[in-house]
């Protein structure tokens, strides 16, 4: 367990937070969340030992081993892709090369002693498993076990941040600090370090702008905001509305004190110069101060929204892009296998795939930016398209000035005035329109080229990964921009809930081909598998629903009746058996609810204001303690529900 008591960093005059106290215990995953500045990072960092706080206490037991998510990618370009997974375990990978080399030279000169130390070393680090487990790690994320041998040179940049997330997962760590770990990883990808940090026994506290991946992943929230640090019960979801209602409680609170100071204003007011009365004026002003001094001002928060609006300037042809037989191949490797796409107005169409299937391959084909190695783009009247590019970087090349200098330069012909009123959407304000554009963020650099694209009103957007930089508070304030936006948006991203919010029209490009399927991201989910990846638990779904409309009195597609043969009243064993395993299913069922009814009604209590202020400490465990017991109680009885839901299937 972790513990934090008053903890406080401040920059100066400038207070990050102050006065956070929480701990962190083993199997709970907390995301770390808040604005771009608020103090998030830093905070990961004082967890990490990496920086001290200003005040405060962090206790960590000294036997326990951080895993800590570093962005250092070029520190290990001549070592294989294999090994620098297992050099997140400093000992035992010292000890497996200098094993090696006493191997090598035991012709010349081989020291008994020291490999016998070093046999030692490996064998309390269960070495011998090592370097399995993380060959199954990078697989996992997508790196396949032909290349774990190749130098992690020979990986592009989000591989290379891959692998580095591999070193941290496989160095059998006892907590988990990680900083955006799901940046340039893909669906299936992020799918599968969800079920690993699930299984992962420590505690894992997590920074991330990825809805889903912290609605699926989190059990309490972190946030950063108005200066401190405060621990919320559940996932992100569940945090979003307890810090609403928090929020209108106070505020209702402080106007409800402001109603009743005013009240009593009224009284020494109209009585303070009367004699018979100045008295209990006198003790309704001296309650006024203390009732002033008791009402603590509501801190601003952290979060600023960005303002995201998109006009065309013209409504497109009802045909906007055609895509034929489009195929490309970068030396030996084919990406595109004659890829036949068309894409209508209005179509709000996301395209899905594993990482390195082509899909900014095919955007930037659309885009002009490639040529195709067969194949024709052809597109619609009137399409005039805007595209954000998953290096967007590259558009400031050749450009030296400021933000405000790149986007005058789209508008030659109008004011300061004008240029000032856009940098402002995008949260530029005071000197920061004079920012270089090399000095400016990753989040800056993005809002900075939406502006620009948003001043040529398209009436197509084409978008590729364009949340990688965002902050939630930028992306949310985006998705709320492409919704109103009439025009056709076609887009690729790993944000689920990004993805769910806004595509109609879902292409996932596969090995073997396209697949078009014209619904949303969860209704393409229910119908090809959970993400890509749990295809049976959507095919249990369908037997269960089966069932309850057969339970219900629909009539079987064989339509016996009970006359027709005789002994026809007589169960079979297979009917025997069915009706026994559905009695065990609805019990299990029961238990299940009771249980999440339980959890529930604990996470209530947890969320009542002041709840662990006056609360003793002994009791607060108590009922964390039953809420652990019953949520392992709960997916004990779930795996029994789905092995009684196999069986089932089996019997249909």
């Amino acid at each position: 367990m972790i513990s934090v008591s008053n903890l406080s960093k401040s920059y100066g005059d400038r207070v990050l937070f102050e006065n956070a106290s929480f701990q962190l215990n083993p199997g709970e995953r907390y995301g770390l969340i808040g604005a771009n500045g608020s103090g998030k990072s830093t905070l990961l960092k004082i967890l990490a030992g990496d920086i001290d706080a200003t005040e405060g206490t962090l206790s960590i037991p000294k036997r326990l081993r951080l895993g800590v998510l570093r962005q250092d990618q070029f520190r290990y370009e001549e070592e294989s892709i294999l090994g620098v997974a297992l050099m997140g375990n400093p000992e035992l990978w010292a000890a497996m090369v200098e094993k090696e080399e006493l191997l090598a030279n035991a012709d010349e000169n081989f020291d008994a002693d020291r490999f016998s130390e070093l046999e030692e070393t490996v064998q309390r680090h269960d070495g011998y498993t090592a370097e399995a487990r993380a060959a199954a790690i990078l697989e996992g994320l997508g790196i396949p076990g032909e290349v774990h041998r190749e130098p992690i040179s020979s990986l592009s940049g989000g591989f290379k941040l891959r692998v580095l997330l591999a070193q941290v997962l496989a160095s059998d760590p006892d907590v988990l600090l990680l900083d955006e770990p799901t940046n340039h990883l893909d669906i299936l990808s992020i799918k599968w370090l969800e079920e690993f940090l699930k299984g992962f026994s420590g505690p894992v506290v997590v920074i991330s702008h990825d809805h889903r991946f912290l609605d699926t992943l989190s059990t309490h929230i972190l946030d950063v905001d108005y200066q401190t640090v405060q621990l919320y019960h559940g996932n992100y979801s569940h945090f979003q509305r307890a810090k609403v209602e928090e929020r209108e409680r106070r505020e209702k609170d402080i106007a409800s004190r402001e109603k009743e100071i005013a009240h009593h204003q009224k009284f020494v007011d109209r009585f303070k110069a009367k004699a018979s009365k100045a008295r209990q004026a006198g003790s309704k002003a001296r309650m006024i101060e203390r009732m002033a001094e008791d009402m603590d001002e509501l801190a601003p928060s952290s979060r600023r929204y960005p303002t995201f609006r998109f006009d065309q300037r013209r409504n497109s042809g009802r045909e906007v892009l055609k895509v034929a037989g489009v195929t490309k191949a970068f030396d030996d490797n084919q990406v595109l296998h004659g890829v036949d796409l068309t894409v209508e107005r209005g179509d709000r169409l996301a395209i899905l795939g594993p990482n390195g299937i082509g899909k900014s391959t095919l955007l930037k084909i659309v885009m002009g930016e490639l040529e195709p190695d067969d194949g024709e783009v052809e597109w619609g009247y009137e399409t005039h398209p805007g595209y954000f590019a998953q290096d967007y970087k590259d558009q400031f090349r050749g450009h030296t000035g400021s933000a405000e200098d790149w986007i005058w330069a789209a508008c030659p012909d109008k004011d300061l005035g004008y240029v000032r009123g856009r940098l402002g959407l995008m949260l530029f304000s005071g000197d920061e329109p004079k920012k270089p554009l090399d000095s400016l963020s990753g989040g800056e650099a993005a809002r900075l080229v939406f502006s620009r694209i948003s001043m040529d009103r398209p009436n197509v957007l084409v978008l590729d990964e364009p949340t990688n930089h965002l902050d939630m508070e930028s992306i949310e304030a985006l998705v709320e921009g492409l919704k109103a936006f009439e025009g056709t948006l076609i887009m690729v991203s790993h944000d689920r809930w990004f993805v769910n919010e806004l595509a109609s029209r879902i292409v996932e490009i596969t090995a073997g081909g396209v697949r078009d399927y014209r619904g949303t991201y969860e209704e393409f989910v229910d119908r090809h598998g959970d993400d890509h990846l749990d295809a049976d638990q959507v095919i249990l779904k369908a037997k269960a629903e089966k069932r309850r409309s057969r339970d219900q009195g629909t009539p079987s597609n064989d339509g016996r009746a009970s006359g027709n043969r005789k002994g026809a009243d007589r169960p079979s064993n297979s009917d025997r058996e069915r009706r026994k395993l559905e009695k065990r299913s609805g019990e299990i069922t029961e238990k299940i609810e009771a249980r999440e009814s339980r959890i529930e009604a604990i996470d209530r209590t947890f969320l009542q204001p002041g709840y662990y202020e006056r609360t003793p400490a002994d009791e607060v465990r108590t009922l964390e303690e039953e809420r652990a017991r019953l949520q392992e109680e709960l997916e004990e009885l779930m795996a029994r529900w789905e092995r009684i839901e196999r069986q089932l299937f089996a019997l249909d």
